[in-house]
């Protein structure tokens, strides 16, 4: 059994083991890597406690280490000494000078999206990255970003991006005709659409009647080329779902005000994006198939061409009030529950004064 002087000189001698432990705890170096705001290379140091991996850091990266502060390289997060005693080993730590900043990885994500598009380093380590690459998602994440950096869009001859215009008809010399003669097609395509439907009108005289309206559609389409302008860099800001350079960005699904993914292409840029782009849709707001067209033809059953207001079955069918361009994930197959405007269909008729 102990006695009381022994407890004491017990309890003191444990003392000093605990506070030894704890001692050889702090001063146990603490591995990190350390890299400057405005340099990839990365170094390892290790240090007992922040003072010291600045005094190191600083000699390392050669800056002056007034006004020097530490930070986490994922998030930015700023480093302070019982921080740092509390980091994992190999922790990324960035060394800011007085003055500079760093928030995390949008800083690295901003840095490559204010590189050149010709850097033929950065598409060289972006392909030897996808070439070792297993993982399926960042595979597409590399080859998304290659056929990003391999933008050409400033070019518009065919004589200057030959691989742009591989598969397309000779008689297209620029990109932009071959954009307009692109939009032009779909919409000649709605046009069809509209005509086709002549056969399914059982009544002589309202097949008459349509057959009238669709002439009258046809005349208004040529006059506009087919509002081919939509797809046209070329032309002026007013005229184009573009933007000067060729971006398009999708305009949303029909019962939203804008594309939650924040999709956008530039065709002109690569041969890939111009192919990829024919999968974007101008998606009718009030419907063509199911809505528009029936409309269309109810309008005449017992009426006149003269009678039907041509000009808003024109902009439900061609222009961009009822149509928006949008990705093929935006575009809904469901039905739009939509109609026209019956205050719209007929001209207004005027009233003779007696």
């Amino acid at each position: 059994m102990q006695t009381c002087g022994e407890r004491e000189t017990f309890a003191v001698q444990r003392t000093a083991d605990c506070g030894r432990q704890n001692m050889h705890k702090i001063t146990k170096p603490k591995l990190v890597k350390i890299r400057s705001s405005n340099q990839s290379k990365k170094y390892g140091i290790a240090a007992v406690n922040l003072k010291e991996l600045v005094k190191k850091g600083c000699n390392l990266l050669k800056v002056s280490s007034s006004g020097v502060q530490v930070c986490l390289y994922e998030d930015g997060t700023v480093v302070t000494e019982e921080y740092f005693q509390n980091l994992p080993d190999n922790t990324e730590l960035v060394l800011l000078p007085e003055g500079q900043s760093w928030n995390g990885l949008v800083h690295e994500i901003n840095q490559v999206l204010g590189l050149d598009r010709h850097t033929d380093l950065l598409i060289s380590a972006a392909k030897d990255l996808l070439s070792d690459e297993q993982s399926p998602k960042r595979r597409r994440i590399l080859g998304d970003l290659l056929r990003n950096l391999r933008d050409n869009s400033e070019v518009e001859s065919r004589e200057e991006d030959k691989e742009w215009f591989e598969g397309i008809d000779a008689r297209f010399k620029t990109k932009s005709a071959y954009m307009k003669y692109n939009c032009e097609s779909r919409i000649r395509g709605y046009l069809k659409e509209v005509d086709g439907y002549t056969r399914t009108i059982p009544n002589a005289k309202t097949k008459s009647e349509y057959k009238k309206v669709v002439e009258i559609l046809a005349e208004k389409l040529k006059a506009a080329r087919y509002n081919g302008t939509y797809f046209d860099r070329s032309e002026k800001d007013v005229h184009r779902l573009c933007t000067e350079e060729g971006w398009f960005s999708c305009q949303g699904a029909f019962n939203e005000n804008n594309c939650t993914f924040l999709h956008s292409i530039n065709p002109y840029g690569n041969r890939e994006s111009r192919i990829l782009f024919s999968t974007w849709n101008l998606d009718h707001l009030i419907e063509k198939k199911r809505t528009v067209i029936p409309a269309l033809a109810e309008a005449l059953n017992g009426n006149k061409s003269g009678d039907i207001n041509v000009d808003y079955f024109y902009k439900l069918l061609f222009t961009r009030e009822n149509l928006k361009l949008v990705h093929i994930v935006c575009h809904k197959k469901g039905a739009h529950e939509l109609s026209c405007d019956s205050r719209k269909i007929y001209k207004r008729v005027r009233r003779t004064v007696k």
